[in-house]
């Protein structure tokens, strides 16, 4: 296996739309029960403090319950110009491979699968179905956006459908990241906390990186370690083009979930919906949508089956007509792809903004959708996915795509801020005081009871600040 994946071709590809259909499901009884084992690992999984590394942040423990038997990985790198995912797989396979494997044999699965759009698969010399282990294999993606949405992405692979409101263990899948993974090697293996990320610097830059830099560590001094400045009328953001979020570079600092760190001009639409209010592109929708209803024509999860119908949410808050509650609270069954505001709104409004206006009131009130209704894709599917090369142009960022280099160096910062709240659930607790000493890999914060994680320093040197939302460490 080491010959395989170490002697790796790169070659030019074309992007076909074209895929095969998705697979009948797989069976799932649904019965398969967690053993002692099994739960230590899950109490590892947790001490070590990883997260998922391109997501929400959601606590990668918290993810290992009864019923898996398919654990799913996500290399299917949804957002344009990144390539985190790609450098991953093709500098670190083995590492990634293992770590899967541990997933596999520590948890109820039978079977992993390292799931990549099938462009990438090839580039990386991988074929569909191609046998990494004795427990994990390749499964090819279609070249579309979003793939890299959980629920899309169990469809392709397995076949199964989540119904509305579920998670991803009700239908016995567990998905994780591919850096995710790698963490989990590394901790079972050596016993390594996360303390460092791997994100992709690029956008409008003269070229693209990929780095491992340490958590905490300040935007503004990786990007001078880099050499590469932000031009007058750009933005840095924090993620993806579609997804990402505008940040200060001058004082934000990388979580463990940032995935990217883009330069983009202001003037791109995508970052001028970023950038205007809430409450304004509210405004605007409720007043001069046509409810021509394409945003719910071309919405991913309205193409599976889901009950979300984005255009009847805009009339919703129009206050056009007798409305069922029931359909403000599909609203939380959006995956925030913007595909109905960049892609489908021949008015320049946002359908997106709407839903997560509503969805935030709906979280205010702990209200979500859920429902045991069985779903099934529409016949219309096939027809209205967007081609990721597709997407990359209506939203104007195809020329800043460039293949990232790999920078294998350690990255020293003078100072490092770890977020007590870089997760989904309850904050970290600070286990150090201001001026003590802490060595690289010390844990400085216990996980709080519920649903929670530790944090470990990422560098060597004293705690300048201590508090329930941050701790900053200065190198000495």
């Amino acid at each position: 296996m080491s010959g395989e994946m170490n002697n790796i071709s790169v070659k030019e590809t074309k992007y076909p739309l074209y895929r095969k259909p998705a697979p009948a499901p797989d069976t799932h009884d649904g019965i398969l029960r967690m053993t002692a084992t099994h739960i230590e690992f899950k109490e590892s999984v947790k001490t070590a403090g990883i997260v998922g590394a391109g997501g929400a942040g959601f606590p990668s423990y918290a993810k290992i319950a009864d019923g898996v038997d398919t654990i799913l990985i996500n290399g299917a790198e949804c957002e344009s110009l990144l390539y985190t995912d790609y450098v991953l797989m093709r500098d670190e396979l083995r590492k990634v491979v293992e770590g899967i494997d541990h997933v596999v044999t520590n948890t109820t699965a039978k079977k992993g699968l390292l799931c990549v759009k099938e462009h990438t698969g090839k580039e990386l010399g991988f074929f569909d179905g191609q046998k990494l282990s004795e427990h994990t294999f390749v499964k090819f993606l279609p070249n579309v956006y979003p793939m890299g949405d959980e629920v899309s992405l169990i469809y392709e692979a397995t076949g199964r459908s989540i119904k509305p409101g579920s998670l991803p263990i009700s239908v016995g899948v567990i998905v994780y990241n591919v850096e995710t993974v790698f963490d989990i090697r590394e901790a079972l293996k050596h016993r390594i906390a996360v303390t460092h990320k791997w994100l992709t610097v690029g956008g409008n830059t003269e070229k693209s990186f990929v780095v491992r830099v340490p958590v905490g560590m300040y935007v503004k001094e990786l990007l001078e370690m880099l050499g590469v400045s932000v031009p007058k009328g750009n933005v840095v953001l924090d993620g993806g083009p579609a997804m990402g979020r505008v940040i200060d570079h001058e004082r934000a600092a990388v979580t463990k979930t940032t995935k990217s760190i883009l330069i983009l001009p202001e003037s791109l639409p995508i970052i001028q919906s970023k950038m205007t209010s809430l409450d304004v592109q509210v405004r605007r929708g409720t007043s001069a949508c046509c409810q021509c209803t394409r945003c719910t024509d071309l919405c991913p999860r309205n193409q599976l089956g889901y009950p979300l119908e984005p255009h009847k949410l805009v009339r919703a808050a129009q206050g056009a007509g007798i409305v069922d509650p029931k359909i403000f609270a599909t609203a939380t069954l959006c995956c925030g792809c913007g595909i109905c505001e960049h892609a489908a709104c021949g008015q320049g409004l946002s359908p997106r903004a709407m839903i997560f206006k509503l969805k935030d009131d709906l979280a205010k009130n702990k209200t979500r959708y859920i429902s045991d209704e069985t779903i099934s894709p529409r016949d219309t599917r096939d027809y209205r996915l967007i081609s990721s090369e597709r997407w990359k142009e209506i939203i104007g960022v195809s020329k800043y795509d460039k293949k990232a280099e790999f920078i294998d160096k350690d990255f020293a910062p003078s100072r490092v801020e770890i977020s007590m709240r870089g997760h989904i659930g309850a904050p970290s607790v600070p286990c150090v005081e201001k001026g003590q000493a802490v060595a690289l890999g010390e844990k400085i914060a216990d996980a709080a009871d519920g649903l929670s994680l530790p944090q470990y320093a990422s560098i060597s040197g004293v705690c300048r600040r201590v508090d329930s939302d941050k701790i900053i460490i200065e190198r000495i």
